[in-house]
C-alpha cells in the first residue's frame, strides 16, 4: 500500500506541501482496528501544530489509502471528516474496520485502540 501511495504522490499533478505529505505518511502508520490522534501525529512530527495536522488531513486526496478516518481527537471523539458524509461517514468506516463508536461519536475503549506513533522521546 505504501508503494501505491508513493506512486500516487509522485504522479499527482497538484502541488503538495512537505508538511501535508509528512502528515499523510504518519496517518498511514495507523493500522486497521486502531486510531491515533491529531496531537499524536503532531508530536511524532516534532511540532505542537495539531490543528495544522487536521488541516492537512482535510486535504487528503488519497483516502482511503491514506486512512485519515483513523485520526481522532485526543478525548476519543471523532473530530472532523471532510469526505462526503462527514463524521457519520467516519464512524461507518471505523466500525467497518472493527473500531466501536458509541452514540455520542466517542471511540469505545479509546485507550485500548489508541495507536501511539511517538516514542517516549517524541520520535517514532
Amino acid at each position: 500500500m505504501i508503494a501505491t501511495v508513493a506512486w500516487l504522490m509522485m504522479t499527482t499533478v497538484f502541488t503538495v506541501s512537505k508538511f501535508n505529505e509528512k502528515v499523510w505518511r504518519a496517518a498511514m502508520r495507523v493500522p486497521v482496528k486502531r486510531v491515533s490522534t491529531y496531537g499524536e501525529i503532531a508530536r511524532f512530527l516534532g511540532t505542537g501544530a495539531y490543528r495544522a495536522v487536521g488541516a492537512a488531513l482535510s486535504k487528503n486526496p488519497y483516502a482511503p489509502e491514506v486512512p485519515c478516518h483513523r485520526i481522532v481527537k485526543s478525548d476519543g471523539s471523532l473530530g472532523g471528516f471532510s469526505a462526503g458524509g462527514g463524521a457519520a461517514r467516519k464512524k461507518i468506516l471505523l466500525e467497518k474496520e472493527g473500531v466501536a463508536v458509541d452514540k455520542d461519536n466517542m471511540i469505545v475503549d479509546f485507550e485500548k485502540v489508541f495507536y501511539p506513533l511517538a516514542g517516549a522521546d517524541g520520535k517514532g
